[in-house]
């Protein structure tokens, strides 16, 4: 009979389970977190990050189009009574201004891929039809700035209710979002009129051309300074900021729209922004304080 060895079996059993606990736990390295093993072609598995989502708001979009009024198209900011679209805070190629599209495009992609819809004189209810041309470019951002001249009227009974403001600038947006439904808004807020006759009313020049009927329900009756006269002003002030208001909103509802948060109506501008002809539209050294204002919002990070 064979002699057996005292503890051999112990030994041998002991040995086994140390090679098993070895081999599970190098099974258990490729654990995620230490838990169970990493799905099948996971990146992390593979050695690789995994993805970052896209962000919503691209800053560096690579075509602008601008809509809007006047301001958008240099009025009286080169000469008088006359657009000057080179110096537009939107998309003018001007030097002395550095336009949206030229801070973001570069000078030579701003002259092939910016486009400027607006029209001296337009309010609220024509940009719906300004961006339905604008979207035939496919611009990535297009840059709006309009209101002004839904309060300067001829008296404040014919400025533009608050709610057709909303309708317009609302269906403007849809026929956006129709056509291009990835395409980003810059929205600048409308400029406080009243600070602008209070700056160009020091001008004896700019009060004899705001007589020719620029924005008579601000600048009508300049050196007024009665009851009458200062609710007039007040009535003015008071709906631009519902006009405001009503930018932020609506543009605050699309996730790929931004509002200047009322940069533009808060700018402590003085004469040198204004225009030297008519003391009312933004001068060179204006558009270019709108045009950083601009390209600040557009290019700042996400929260």
């Amino acid at each position: 009979m064979e002699q057996r060895t005292p503890g051999r079996g112990r030994t041998s059993r002991a040995v086994l389970a140390v090679v098993t606990a070895a081999a599970l736990g190098v099974a258990g390295c490729d654990a995620v977190g230490g838990g169970s093993p990493a799905p099948s072609g996971t990146a992390a598995q593979k050695g690789r990050p995994s993805p970052k989502p896209t962000p919503v708001w691209d800053t560096g979009p690579d075509s602008v189009a601008a809509v809007g009024d006047s301001i958008t198209r240099g009025f009286d900011a080169c000469a008088v009574l006359t657009d000057c679209p080179e110096v537009s805070w939107a998309t003018g190629g001007s030097e002395q201004v550095d336009s949206l599209a030229v801070r973001l495009l570069g000078r030579a992609g701003a002259a092939e891929r910016s486009w400027n819809y607006s029209v001296t004189g337009a309010r609220m209810a024509d940009l719906p039809g300004q961006m339905e041309r604008a979207v035939r470019r496919s611009p990535e951002l297009v840059a709006v700035m309009a209101g002004a001249n839904d309060a300067c009227r001829e008296t404040t009974s014919a400025m533009t209710p608050v709610a057709d403001f909303r309708a317009d600038f609302e269906e403007a947006l849809r026929t956006l979002r129709r056509a291009l439904p990835k395409a980003q808004v810059y929205v600048a807020s409308v400029p406080d009129l009243k600070r602008l006759w209070s700056q160009g009313r020091t001008s004896p020049l700019g009060k004899e051309v705001w007589k020719l009927g620029i924005c008579p329900s601000m600048l009508g009756d300049a050196d007024a300074l009665d009851a009458a006269a200062t609710l007039r002003r007040e009535t003015v002030q008071n709906r631009v900021e519902d006009y405001n208001e009503v930018l932020e909103e609506v543009c605050a509802e699309d996730r790929r729209c931004r509002s200047d948060g009322g940069a533009v109506y808060e700018y402590r501008f003085g004469t040198e922004q204004l225009s030297r002809w008519d003391w009312f539209h933004p001068s060179v050294s204006g558009q270019a304080e709108l045009a950083e204002i601009a390209y600040r919002t557009v290019t700042a990070k996400q929260p």
